[in-house]
């Protein structure tokens, strides 16, 4: 299974980057920002997307948007990954179709949980 893992922070894509490494994924490319990311879905054969919300030039909620907006991608589960923990921003994201949210900061086991639902439900 390929991630895409998009965040703005070379420090978080680390993060995440090293935690998926721990629970035994090791096939993970990563994006910048939304943008990035879309570009790189065209090129690479990506199997879950790990969005962060807050970035320049396309934001974690425009990705989803648009990535559940093109049919070759629409069904890719998305793990939205972001320090915004308000119940207005949970459900802004759950609207716009992630199919999980963890709020900043968090650890491997709960990467490991929400990644385990997202597939238990595909």
């Amino acid at each position: 299974m390929k991630f895409l893992v998009v965040d703005d922070s070379q420090t978080m894509r680390r993060i995440v980057y090293n935690a998926l490494k721990g629970i035994g994924y090791d096939d993970i490319v990563e994006a910048e920002d939304g943008k990035d990311a879309v570009a790189k879905l065209y090129v690479e054969n990506v199997d879950f997307i790990i969005t962060d919300w807050n970035m320049p030039n396309m934001s974690g909620l425009e990705l989803t948007k648009s990535v559940r907006a093109t049919d070759q991608f629409s069904n890719l589960p998305i793990l939205m990954v972001t320090t915004r923990g308000m119940k207005e921003d949970v459900m802004e994201a759950l609207h716009a179709k992630v199919n999980n949210y963890i709020v900043k900061p968090f650890t491997p086991q709960v990467l490991k949980e929400k990644i385990d639902q997202i597939l238990k439900t595909l």
